[in-house]
């Protein structure tokens, strides 16, 4: 009986160890991750060139409106 469970605890140890080793080599996240990293990039570098980033589309929108009625 004893040796049973001993046998059933070895094999479900080496199961999760199998499994252990599969998430380690898989690369599904991997991508996630860049997304992620990438978005943290573009949304740091927005809070660093707002001030910027809205004279440029302000310029851009009265040109624009400036413009429209000659068409």
């Amino acid at each position: 009986m004893m040796m049973r469970v001993k046998q059933k605890v070895r094999g479900t140890f080496w199961k999760l160890g199998q499994r252990a080793k599969q998430a380690l080599h898989s690369e599904d996240g991997v991508g996630t991750v860049e997304v992620v990293l990438l978005i943290l990039v573009a949304v740091g570098l927005v809070l660093i060139f707002k001030d910027k980033i809205t004279e440029v589309v302000e310029s851009i929108f009265e040109k624009i409106s400036s413009r429209a009625g000659k068409i």
